[in-house]
Formats: structure tokens, C-alpha cells, sequence
């Protein structure tokens, strides 16, 4: 149910500020069901992973359907002193960046991105990866929460704002197609287009999490992340099992130990020191407040098998591990056989994907170095070991937020959402947040999102909660109006 502006009254202190909510609710959300809805769901039926998973990507073509269908989108809405423009370099995922001419003299960028994470398998029965299905208020399908409604949703904000008739901000929207393989394409077209860009004094960025889909969440900090794989190799092929154990290491024994120089297995704790940071202690303080208005969600919002649970009770101490300490995840193997097709071998090697989230500050520039030469080094019994990582960013943790932007942010959520705002760090990364944190340093962030509750963003059955991505869209247009306001 929309907001219904009844049920918290505008003041006659905030009327003169303030979108007109009712308006601006009914034209998001007819936006949203005309235009935005039927776009995302051909936005989903397209299979473009991203290059890290699929590096035949640009053979294949579908990254460049996804950027058509979104730029053939962008312009059929005829926004008024708009030019867009689509990046296509051989070699180079595409970039698709729209700028609206503002009334002054400010700049705002609105990011996102189009490129997916892999199918997954899990999928419930009737849902599919490609397969856009709209059940119970949700749209399932990959992509279409992580992270393609942000170019619908961006385009539905500026539209907002326009409607209102007030003055406005120049707007530049970035949707680039490589995030997740770590945004390896940017740095150059950042570069390349720095005079299109130019100094925005607000960053939105619309590829975050929310706490709950009851209010609009705003994101601190996000973890960063080195993803590489740990190789242990004994053999030159597989020995019967029969004949060699006992007197060949196994090679998955072998990478049990090897682990265990990184990862406590009985806690999940991380070892090294270098790994870790002190927390800072306005963090413990957020985290408190968060977990006070969360509670036990925190932990069940997750598809527990029966009889599992979280690793610990104390919700403070989840949203820390989630958020502010270093964890070590595997997420792909090699090496082992199905199980129908394992025969009683020894196996001649181990290979093991490693994801390892890292506190937010800490930084990430040597890091690929002190773990490969923690792997690699005294290997158990001279096995050949090698630690080669894919990718891999520093964390980020946004300045404080401006008096403005806060009450702004608080403001929105109240009138569009009917609850007060929340604030909390991500465990997840956006390697470009760190990038734009440093090249604009003067900037605002404003960082949100709808990946929330069960919507399992790089899993099976990944939705978007329709009702919190509209309700994002009229918030980020107050946001918008309330910065050119200053």
C-alpha cells in the first residue's frame, strides 16, 4: 500500500520544501507499472553475465540486447534537455550515460549497472534465472533487484522531480556492465568521460541492500573483497584409492590444513591480524541501533535448513561479523567429481574458490601478495600449492552524512514510506563507491537499495520487491529536489 500522506501530515514548516507526496506517489507508481515493470521483466529474459563468468560475452551479444533495450527505454521517455549516450569500445564492456540539463549550477550522478551474476541452480519450481515472474508484490528473475531496476528507477526519479516543476540539479546517469567482475572497465571511462561527469556534490547509487522493505535504508560502509582460487596438487592423475592412501597426502587433507592457517573452523574467526581492524565505535553504536530495530531478523531472513542457525544469537554481533569483520566463504570447487561419477580414486588435485570479505577500511593493495605467500609458503609434504586471485577491492565507508541529507533522507522515508529512516553497513562490495570516494572527496553519498529480506541477489529465486523499489524512486526524487534546495 502506498504511503498515504494522511497518515503523517506534511507541516506546514516542510510544505514549502516538500513534493507534493500524493502526486509524486501516484506518478511513480503508475510509471512504474506502464513503463519500468514491462522493461525490467525483457530486462531479465536476457542472459548477460557478467565477462568473470561469461568470457565469451561479447561474442554471445547479450550484454550489448541488455544496453539496447535499456538506452531504446531511456529514450522513448522523451526526458526534456536529455542526451544520452552508449559506450561501445572493442574490448570494453559498454557504459550507458544519460545526462538532463539542470537549472543551475549543481551536478548529481545516479549510478547502477546491467551485467548478472551466473543462473544459480535452486531455482523454485515455475522460477527461472531468465524467466521474469511476477507472484505475491515481487518480480522474480536475475538482475532485476542486483542491479537493473536502477536505470528504470533513476529515469523514474528525474521524471518525479520534472513533474514538480521546481528547480533542479543537472543530472548524469552511469550504468556501466562489468560490476560484477569488479568494475575493471570504469577507471578508464571515468577517465574518458570526466568532462560529462563533471564534480557532483551528491553521488546516489541505487545497487545496495535495505534492511527491511518497511522504510528506506541508507548504507554506511561496504566490505572489501579478494576472490581467488587455492590450488593444492599431488599427482599427475588419479591413483586408486585402495593402493595409494595412506601412503600419497590427499590432496583435500592437504587443503583442510591449508585453510586452517587462514580460518579458525570452529568459530569461522580469521586469523591473521592483518586481516582485521579495530571497529570504530560510532559503528558499534549504529549497529546497535540497527539490530535493536531488526532483532532476530537479521538472521532469519536467510533459507536455514532445518535445525540451523545463525552462528550466533546476539544480533549486534551478526550485523558486526556481516559487516566490519574479515570472513572467509567458499563459493566453487574443482577437482572433485560428481558424486554419480566418483570412483574409488585418489584424487590428484584440490581446488577451492576463496571469498574473502574484508573489513571495510582496510586496504586491500598488497593483500593478493601476503595471502598467496600464506598458501604457497612450507607447502604439507612438498605438495605444489598455488593462490592466484581473480579479482579483488578495497572496502568503503561513507563520510557522514551532511545535516541536509540526513534530514532529507529521514523526511522521505517518513512521508514515502511511512517509518523512519535506517542506516547500516553492507557485507557485500561496490568497487566503484571507493573510486568516486577519492576522485570527489567533497561529494555526498547516498547509497540505497532493494536488496532486502529473501531477495537473494546471486542466488536461486533473486526478487525484486516492487512496492520498496517504487517507494525508493519517489525517495530519491525528494532527494534530489531537496539538494538543489540548498
Amino acid at each position: 500500500m502506498l504511503f498515504s500522506p494522511a497518515v503523517l501530515p506534511i507541516t506546514d514548516e516542510e510544505e514549502g520544501d516538500f513534493m507534493n507526496v500524493e502526486e509524486t506517489s501516484r506518478f511513480v507508481d503508475s510509471f512504474w507499472e506502464s513503463h519500468v515493470l514491462p522493461a525490467l521483466s525483457r530486462y531479465i529474459e536476457i542472459p548477460n553475465q557478467s565477462p568473470l563468468f561469461d568470457p565469451d560475452w561479447e561474442a554471445n551479444g547479450h550484454m550489448q540486447r541488455a544496453v539496447e533495450l535499456a538506452r531504446d527505454w531511456v529514450l522513448a521517455q522523451q526526458i526534456p534537455g536529455s542526451r544520452l549516450q552508449i559506450a561501445n569500445e572493442p574490448g570494453r564492456t559498454p557504459l550507458l550515460l544519460l545526462e538532463v540539463d539542470g537549472t543551475g549550477d549543481k551536478s548529481v550522478l545516479l549510478y547502477g549497472h546491467l551485467d548478472k551474476q551466473p543462473a544459480m541452480v535452486g531455482w523454485e519450481e515455475g522460477l527461472g534465472p531468465w524467466t521474469p515472474v511476477r507472484r505475491d508484490g515481487k518480480l522474480y528473475g536475475r538482475g532485476g533487484a542486483d542491479d537493473g531496476y536502477a536505470v528504470f528507477a533513476a529515469v523514474a526519479a528525474i521524471k518525479a522531480v520534472k513533474l514538480d516543476g521546481r528547480p533542479h540539479s543537472r543530472f548524469v546517469v552511469l550504468i556501466e556492465c562489468c560490476e560484477e567482475s569488479g568494475s575493471f572497465d570504469l577507471p578508464y571511462y571515468v577517465e574518458k568521460y570526466a568532462s560529462v561527469i563533471g564534480t557532483p556534490g551528491l553521488v546516489v547509487c541505487l545497487d545496495s541492500g535495505c534492511g527491511d522493505y518497511d522504510r528506506l535504508w541508507t548504507t554506511t560502509s561496504l566490505r572489501g573483497s579478494i576472490v581467488g582460487n587455492l590450488v593444492v596438487e599431488v599427482l599427475t592423475e588419479g591413483v586408486h584409492s585402495g593402493d595409494a592412501s595412506g601412503i600419497v597426502p590427499s590432496s583435500f587433507r592437504i587443503m583442510r590444513q591449508l585453510l586452517d592457517r587462514i580460518e579458525d573452523s570452529g568459530t569461522g574467526n580469521i586469523l591473521p591480524e592483518w586481516l582485521s581492524i579495530e571497529i570504530p565505535p560510532e559503528k558499534l553504536e549504529e549497529a546497535r541501533r540497527t539490530a535493536a530495530v531488526l532483532g532476530d531478523d537479521i538472521w532469519k531472513k536467510y533459507p536455514f535448513a532445518s535445525g540451523v542457525g545463525p552462528v550466533s544469537q546476539d544480533p549486534v554481533a551478526l550485523l558486526l561479523n556481516g559487516t566490519w569483520r574479515p570472513t572467509l566463504s567458499i563459493t566453487g570447487q574443482g577437482g572433485l567429481p560428481e558424486l554419480l561419477q566418483s570412483g574409488n580414486v585418489l584424487l590428484p588435485k584440490t581446488a577451492l574458490k576463496l571469498s574473502i570479505r574484508l573489513p571495510p577500511t582496510l586496504d586491500a593493495t598488497d593483500l593478493h601478495a601476503r595471502l598467496k605467500e600464506l598458501f604457497e609458503s612450507d607447502p604439507p609434504y612438498g605438495a605444489r600449492v598455488t593462490f592466484d586471485s581473480e579479482k579483488g577491492a578495497t572496502g568503503w565507508e561513507a563520510p557522514p552524512l551532511a545535516e541536509w541529507l540526513e534530514k532529507s533522507v529521514e523526511r522521505a522515508s517518513e512521508k514515502f514510506f511511512g517509518k523512519s529512516a535506517g542506516s547500516m553497513g553492507e557485507g557485500g562490495s561496490i568497487p566503484f563507491m571507493g573510486m568516486l570516494g577519492a576522485r570527489f572527496p567533497e561529494a555526498q553519498f547516498f547509497i540505497t537499495g532493494v536488496l532486502g529480506p529473501q531477495s537473494n541477489a546471486h542466488g536461486p529465486n533473486e526478487f525484486l520487491h516492487i512496492q520498496a523499489g517504487k517507494n525508493v524512486s519517489s525517495c530519491v526524487s525528494q532527494v534530489l529536489t531537496d539538494f538543489e534546495a540548498l
